[in-house]
């Protein structure tokens, strides 16, 4: 017989919050990130920063129960001091019936 646990599994629903440089001209192309978070429900654009400040954004996701679990990086080719985005894997708890 195989073996069996007595404590109940975590079922999750999964998401992620994607940071990209919205701007396509200029020297501060680089400069303005828009947040738009993916999820069971489906896109929900959060806005345009004028700087990189994705702390807002992580903070807002996690009010609503989501835990970042990875962090995907994307460089500027050839700058690798400059990003052009960033991504975030969320998952929370899917609520269960049973006790």
């Amino acid at each position: 017989m195989g073996y069996r646990h007595n404590r109940p599994v975590t079922n999750w629903e999964y998401a992620r919050l994607e940071y990209r440089a919205a701007g396509t001209l200029g020297t501060d192309r680089f400069m303005d990130w828009t947040a738009t978070f993916h999820h069971p429900g489906g896109v929900l654009r959060w806005g345009t920063d004028e700087r990189f400040d994705d702390l807002r954004h992580m903070n807002r996701a996690g009010a609503a129960g989501w835990q970042a679990y990875d962090r995907a990086v994307i460089h500027v080719k050839d700058e690798p001091h400059r990003l052009s985005s960033v991504t975030y894997s969320m998952r929370r708890p899917v609520p269960t019936d049973i006790p």
